[in-house]
């Protein structure tokens, strides 16, 4: 198990904030893997966040399986695999400062994108043919095994489609926990799932059940728009951060 105290300093509001976006605030815990890899290697604290994302998939995939587009799911989960495979390629092939820099830079994406449509709001509604989707499954798949910030590609496709609330809740549900899931290989073969990263997981993991759960009863009842404002102005300067010792 990791014993770092500065490693926990960030840890535990990183998982708080990844177990805020599974209980309703979507889009706050693609700042936790950027905050983890300001204290350990991008790769491993990845893999030491990916238990407890499959564990808090199971709830909203339970919770919302009789709502799920499943043209949706079908279209975009094989690109993802595609996407998976070359995300694993890509940080098998580099040194880890490389794997800094891409979290870095899908952070600061990440950030600039979601505040540029807290501005102007999400595309307008259109239809696109389905092998459109399996390009931005890969988009998504790429971006989720390096960072677990696979939001921004899969939204891009299915928000313009405008499902109705609760199916777009269970499709994101069901898609992200099969995405986590089908990372599992890939960060065995990088040999990332060590006692002391699925220790370190487990250590973590009440607290990002309890986060979750608050999530669930803060979001009726927060005016979130500016936090979710500092939220994307601080991925973008942990991700510049980043960026700049990646490069170094």
């Amino acid at each position: 198990m990791i014993e770092n105290p500065f490693f926990y300093a960030l840890a535990v509001p990183a998982v708080v904030m990844l177990g805020l976006a599974k209980g309703g605030f979507s889009g706050m815990g693609a700042l936790s893997l950027p905050m983890l890899a300001m204290a350990i290697d991008p790769v491993r604290a990845a893999a030491i966040l990916l238990p407890i994302l499959i564990v808090q998939d199971v709830v909203g995939i339970w919770a919302f399986r009789r709502t799920i587009d499943w043209r949706v799911i079908g279209w975009m989960l094989p690109g993802a695999g595609g996407g998976i495979l070359l995300g694993y390629g890509f940080a098998s092939a580099v040194q880890p400062s490389a794997v800094l820099a891409a979290v870095g830079a899908i952070s600061i994406g990440f950030g600039a994108w979601r505040l540029w449509t807290e501005r102007h709001g999400m595309p307008a509604a259109r239809r696109s043919p389905g092998w459109v989707g399996t390009m931005f499954g890969v988009a998504s798949g790429f971006t989720s095994q390096i960072a677990h910030a696979g939001q921004p590609p899969f939204q891009l496709w299915v928000l313009p489609r405008q499902l109705p609330r609760d199916v777009l809740v269970g499709t994101t549900a069901l898609f992200f926990g099969a995405v986590n899931w089908l990372k599992v290989p890939a960060y065995l073969a990088l040999g990332q799932f060590t006692p002391a990263n699925l220790t370190t997981s487990a250590t973590l993991l009440p607290v990002a059940i309890a986060s979750t759960m608050a999530g669930v009863w803060l979001v009726r009842r927060v005016a979130a728009k500016r936090f979710y404002t500092l939220i994307y102005v601080l991925m973008i300067a942990v991700g510049a951060k980043l960026v700049w010792d990646g490069v170094a």
